[in-house]
């Protein structure tokens, strides 16, 4: 314990050195100090309100998970991985305090000043009680979905009609935490192609499924999910950004290469959301300026990338509020 202690405390006096040496040249310095401990206050809040069942995705998300367990005694204990969601021991809610101690511990992982004082305005506005409220509705309706219709979705269009709207394929149950960082990530094989692989008990989504995604397929045709449309400039970290357009823009270069055309998982917002706060239209509004820089950057980059390589060729069922059944 002693030892936990003291590195820690070793690590914050790094911190407050850095920021002490840096404070003379960078005014950014001052606003990073001011908004540290405000970040770190929201959390706790966000946390609090968890834990005293005070955000209200958090508690449908206990409700459901009941719902499902009790009709679904086979699936309870992946069921029970869905009840942390809606606690401070959620995979969400824990990648929040892990991007917070980066930011202390770890400054040296971002560029400039400006990424620090960027990503801890990102992380206070993701640990608003109402942006993380809607956050949690893609497990809220991937439980919904386990139920077989018997309980609405929330915030969301039921999942044929968001699907027609897309045009999008089905990738089974669970489909809206593919490509969110709390429950799992892209691993490339061999073969250069990348499949969708859960963490822990989330696997079992993949079993529901019985079906791998492969990552070229999810790009084009994915439907719609919170995290991916609207949520993921605030909850993810700079690193997963990072690997998430490095990821993508891969796999427009691969499609290039054959001839084919390509339509990135980012390029544009998913048809799907239903009531909103008005946090997490703010949140899209961000999102379309980072997808736009992101995508100036990438063909900026793809362009240069072309000319030395010119082998390449060109070539409603809406949100309730209790349970009705719905589908």
């Amino acid at each position: 314990m002693n030892f936990r202690l003291n590195k820690q405390l070793s690590y914050s006096i790094s911190f407050i050195t850095l920021l002490l040496l840096s404070a003379c040249s960078d005014p950014l310095i001052k606003q990073i100090n001011q908004q540290l401990p405000i970040s770190e206050k929201r959390i706790k809040q966000l946390g609090d309100a968890l834990d005293n069942n005070q955000v209200r995705n958090a508690t449908l998300i206990n409700q459901y998970a009941e719902k499902v367990a009790q009709n679904k005694p086979s699936l309870t204990a992946l069921v029970d991985e869905f009840r942390k969601d809606a606690t401070s021991q959620g995979r969400m809610f824990k990648a929040l305090e892990h991007r917070l101690n980066t930011v202390k511990t770890q400054p040296n992982m971002f560029a400039s000043n400006q990424a620090i004082y960027d990503e801890l305005i990102n992380i206070y506005k993701a640990a608003d009680p109402l942006l993380y409220s809607d956050a949690l509705s893609d497990p809220l309706n991937v439980l919904a979905d386990m139920s077989d219709g018997e309980l609405p979705r929330v915030n969301a269009l039921s999942k044929a009609q968001s699907k027609n709207a897309n045009n999008a394929q089905d990738f089974g149950t669970g489909e809206q935490l593919i490509g969110n960082p709390s429950y799992g990530n892209w691993q490339t094989g061999s073969n250069g192609m990348s499949f969708w692989a859960w963490y822990g008990m989330y696997s079992v989504m993949g079993d529901l499924s019985g079906r791998r995604t492969s990552y070229n397929d999810w790009g084009r045709s994915r439907n719609y999910s919170y995290y991916n449309d609207y949520g993921r400039t605030r909850y993810s970290s700079p690193s997963q950004l990072k690997t998430q357009n490095k990821l993508d823009t891969r796999a427009s270069k691969s499609f290039d290469s054959r001839g084919k055309k390509y339509t990135s998982a980012y390029s544009k917002n998913r048809t799907g959301s239903s009531s909103l706060s008005s946090q997490s239209k703010t949140a899209q509004t961000s999102s379309n300026r980072f997808r736009r820089s992101s995508v100036h950057k990438s063909k900026s980059s793809y362009s240069k990338y072309r000319s030395k390589n010119a082998s390449f060729r060109n070539s409603s069922s809406n949100t309730s509020r209790g349970f009705r059944r719905g589908k």
